[in-house]
């Protein structure tokens, strides 16, 4: 496997540029794309903000290849945006670190980076994909599922399963915040109807041949509670309670 250069790692880091102070909190709500190169692969690296939450993706689609993620909570300074490690893939020693990214954008259209590899600067576009406008938008972690004809309450330890949709895209992620361990992601679009969440799978860590499946879900939300339930990628019945985390 293709070593990911010092770029790309810097790159997943987020290391925007100029201040922060141009926008508030909300101009960043909703997702993010860039195409990153490296060498002579290409990847989309898709990343989203909710109100308290930010997660992100590096991968290829045609190639049905993850690459990397990592995510945890974020706020708004006068010094920039600061990012607080939950989980990351590449180096799980930031987990419980802090990044401060300051950043630039130009009119509606996008944040704009810039990023050192030794002496040569490379700069990058994002475009927002969307604003987070959805009824399922935010961070969410599964509080309860059912087991035997019932639904239990989960344990609420270190262990996390996350699931943060913005407008468009949803992604998910398990892990350990005290261990530092990492037990999987997946991602990609998703729809909503009156009743209906349909998931369209673009990456997943455990298991790239679910990519390019479709999964279709009931669901209701009743306000900070997101009632799930379906057939799971392995094809079996799952009943969830996902609760929102964001403020």
């Amino acid at each position: 496997m293709k070593t990911i250069s010092a770029a790309l790692l810097i790159l997943i880091q987020f290391s925007f540029t100029t201040t922060v102070n141009d926008f508030g909190p909300g101009h960043y709500y909703g997702a993010w794309s860039t195409k990153i190169i490296d060498g002579d692969n290409t990847y989309t690296c898709i990343k989203t903000y909710t109100p308290d939450y930010f997660i992100y993706a590096v991968y290829s689609l045609a190639d049905k290849k993850f690459v990397s993620a990592g995510g945890g909570t974020w706020q708004m300074t006068n010094e920039g945006l600061n990012e607080l490690y939950e989980f990351n893939t590449k180096n799980p020693e930031l987990v419980g670190t802090t990044k401060r990214i300051t950043t630039s954008a130009h009119d509606a259209d996008p944040l704009v980076t810039e990023v050192y590899n030794g002496s040569e600067l490379e700069r990058h576009i994002w475009k927002q994909l969307d604003n987070g406008k959805s009824p399922l938008f935010g961070a969410w972690r599964i509080t309860e599922r059912e087991r035997s004809g019932q639904m239990s309450a989960m344990r609420m330890g270190p262990r996390k399963t996350l699931k943060i949709l913005s407008g468009t895209r949803f992604q998910w992620a398990a892990f350990n915040v005290e261990t530092k361990e990492f037990f999987g992601t997946g991602g990609g679009t998703y729809e909503t109807s009156t009743d209906k969440y349909v998931e369209h799978i673009d990456f997943f860590s455990r298991d790239n041949s679910r990519v390019g499946a479709d999964l279709s879900f009931d669901f209701h939300r009743e306000k900070d509670k997101w009632y799930h339930s379906g057939l799971s990628s392995k094809g079996n019945p799952i009943a969830e309670i996902w609760t929102l985390q964001d403020k």
